[in-house]
């Protein structure tokens, strides 16, 4: 709120706004070409604030993964532009993405795609190998404890519960210090108990690691962890919840014929 200048006040300075995580300016992207080729995405302009965790939901074919797809670098636009912070994607040739998706982006996959050879330490510090980085250990010990994997680091994938492998996957997603973690449909193959501890994991991340989530899912219970609600509906934003709570989210999607 403002205050007044009046005697013995002043006005009090304006907060500095944090430029977006990410954000996209009338993205289009269509698969195919011609009377048959399929609108994905349909002049999307949308931003993703620092600091927050955000689900982007719809119904079936809504253009969700394909917005995440965009926004990580992993798709081209057919026309529009991305931005990963003050970065733009869209003129970068594919070694530039690969290595910016290397630098600056983390990755939460429903599969996980732990490789079961590895140690769970070893499965975390891949993304750091790949991009011929070296940990910083003082914030690798600070994820390490977050996520309660210090005696589990020399254990296998398949040594581990789901619960824990789903923390090192979260940890790997980390330990680059990503601009942004994108997460595609995390809980989507998990039972409810183990899918509710990785949207725990993810809002720890958020809480107390100071990282930004964008999350796709289909699930409402899942949606009521995040900041806010991104609704899409045949490629287009149809609206956006702030605080959602589970009967929204519900009402929503139901609106939306989800």
């Amino acid at each position: 709120m403002t205050t007044h200048s009046t005697a013995g006040t002043f006005e009090a300075a304006p907060r500095p706004q944090l430029a977006p995580a990410a954000r996209t300016h009338s993205l289009t992207k269509l698969y195919g070409s011609g009377p048959s080729a399929v609108r994905a995405l349909d002049d999307v302009s949308i931003e993703f604030a620092v600091g927050q965790l955000t689900a982007v939901m719809g119904p079936s074919g809504s253009g969700k993964s394909t917005l995440m797809h965009c926004l990580a670098g992993l798709d081209t636009p057919t026309s529009g532009r991305v931005w990963l912070g003050d970065t733009d994607l869209t003129g970068l040739g594919d070694r530039a993405l690969t290595l910016l998706r290397r630098r600056r982006v983390g990755f939460v996959f429903q599969s996980l795609n732990l490789l079961p050879m590895l140690s769970a330490q070893q499965n975390m510090l891949l993304p750091l190998r790949l991009a011929g980085r070296r940990p910083d250990r003082e914030w690798m010990t600070h994820v390490i404890e977050a996520l309660r994997l210090a005696d589990r680091l020399d254990h296998r994938p398949s040594e581990l519960s789901g619960g824990q492998q789903q923390r090192v996957a979260v940890a790997r997603a980390l330990l680059t210090r990503p601009d942004v973690i994108f997460a595609d449909e995390p809980t989507g193959a998990l039972d409810s108990q183990t899918g509710a501890q990785m949207l725990s994991f993810l809002r720890t991340s958020v809480r107390e690691l100071d990282q930004t989530v964008v999350m796709v899912t289909h699930d409402p219970r899942a949606a009521t962890y995040a900041d806010r609600v991104v609704l899409l509906a045949d490629g287009k934003v149809a609206g956006e919840l702030t605080d959602p709570d589970p009967d929204a989210v519900l009402d929503a999607m139901r609106t939306m014929g989800a």
